[in-house]
């Protein structure tokens, strides 16, 4: 029988031969993460043995991440609070795959776990946090469930009732041009099908822009996949995918790639022409209200925003570099910039990729979600508007419900911050 990637994972986890879509299966979990709303699991988790008589045990400490990313530093008492009783839970559990708020262990959960090797092609990943889909990067099955399901997997290391997708094939073939990115893609493809066009279902990407693409583009485009209704969004494992695992991630043991069979059943195919594409825009306040960048440009921004689990890698840094340097962050607009993880923090401040940001009047945060949800770091006033990095631009994010989000590339963003209004960097004169 012939199947796609996500039904040769889910047979394999569920010890079975094969799998249907539609089918209602229970697989193993191989990773279980959780960032600080690991306090809601923990709870829900703890209920779970109450009047059993039973001590509280996890299925397996190896097999859960626990990261904390969105308030780091803890900006409250019950932040801070929540943190400790989470420290308290990892060390009595033996929770090994911990990232506190220690220099180059920590980051966005989402750069974590394909950094350190924890995620793998053809593994079950489930993250309390929506964007989970990011670890399909790696050719693993990766989607977000909610704290009382995760509590669930903690006790049983399987996930329960889980139906088998149908999968929409998208096809990318083409060269981008200098300065549009990865970014640029996924926008493009939640434009056009919209944030419901791939509802319980996977995107698995194909095509010769795909394969000739770095992790970190695989990453943003998985990353963006919720934003269009997925339930995951899924890259075939291949050289590169073994590439990153073994230098970036360190990984030396054996690396099983999975991929669909040739004549697998896909719900839908869509082909994209990168050669054509041009820098995309997210307009507020919905993800789907994308247009080409000429149709916005001009549009005063108050504040540019480069990083995130989404475009906060070091490649990010650097394009925005090779744009910003030599110019000024324009009079009126404030640039915030958050590398994704403490190690890409280090490799930017040795490359001297912070030196020429700084120099232009950027801001350089620590690794962490804070600007991204303008919950402790980066809030916007009533009125202003943002350039963003990011994934989501819903009303009241960055924490303000009377500001506007936009998203684009890191590419956009650099060139935009020269000028103070949305800008295309493909055109130059800034």
């Amino acid at each position: 029988m012939k199947q796609t990637i996500v039904q040769k994972i889910l047979a394999r986890a569920s010890g079975l031969p094969f799998v249907n879509v539609g089918d209602i299966v229970e697989p193993k979990v191989d990773v279980a993460m959780s960032h600080e709303n690991a306090a809601l699991v923990m709870n829900q988790f703890l209920e779970i043995y109450k009047g059993t008589g039973l001590e509280p045990k996890v299925w397996n400490p190896d097999n859960i991440a626990v990261i904390f990313d969105h308030r780091v530093p803890a900006e409250s008492k019950k932040t801070a609070t929540n943190q400790k009783k989470i420290r308290n839970f990892i060390a009595e559990q033996g929770v090994s795959k911990f990232h506190d708020i220690r220099g180059d262990e920590m980051g966005i959960c989402h750069q974590i776990l394909p950094q350190y090797g924890y995620v793998r092609p053809g593994y079950v990943v489930v993250g309390t946090d929506s964007h989970t889909t990011t670890h399909g990067a790696l050719g693993a099955f990766s989607f977000g469930i909610g704290a009382t399901e995760m509590a669930s997997v903690w006790t049983l290391g399987v996930m329960l009732n889980v139906p088998v997708p149908p999968t929409i094939k998208v096809v990318v073939n083409g060269t981008l041009k200098k300065y549009v990115q990865p970014k640029d893609i996924i926008l493009y493809l939640i434009g056009k099908i919209s944030a419901e066009g791939a509802n319980f279902k996977v995107i698995e990407f194909h095509g010769e822009t795909i394969r000739n693409m770095r992790t970190s583009g695989r990453i943003t485009i998985c990353n963006m996949s919720v934003e269009a209704g997925a339930t995951s969004g899924i890259v075939p494992g291949d050289e590169e995918t073994v590439k990153y695992l073994r230098e970036e991630a360190g990984v030396t043991d054996e690396i099983p790639l999975v991929n669909s069979d040739k004549d697998a059943e896909f719900d839908k195919i869509i082909e994209i022409d990168a050669s054509t594409l041009e820098p995309q825009i997210a307009c507020p306040h919905t993800v789907d209200n994308v247009k080409p960048v000429g149709q916005v440009a001009g549009t005063k921004i108050d504040q540019i925003v480069i990083g995130s689990c989404t475009n906060g890698r070091l490649d990010d840094l650097e394009t925005a570099t090779e744009i910003i340097k030599g110019h000024k962050v324009a009079k009126g607009t404030r640039m915030l910039v958050f590398p994704a993880s403490g190690k890409i923090y280090r490799q930017a401040m040795e490359k001297g990729i912070f030196e020429v940001l700084m120099n232009a009047g950027a801001v350089v945060a620590n690794p962490g979600c804070g600007p991204c949800l303008g919950v402790h770091q980066g809030a916007l006033g009533d009125g202003e508007k943002a350039l963003s990095t990011t994934n989501r631009n819903f009303k009241g994010r960055m924490g303000n419900p009377d500001a506007e989000v936009y998203l684009s590339s890191a590419a956009v963003a650099a060139a935009s911050a020269i000028t103070g209004v949305i800008t295309d960097p493909t055109k130059g004169g800034y």
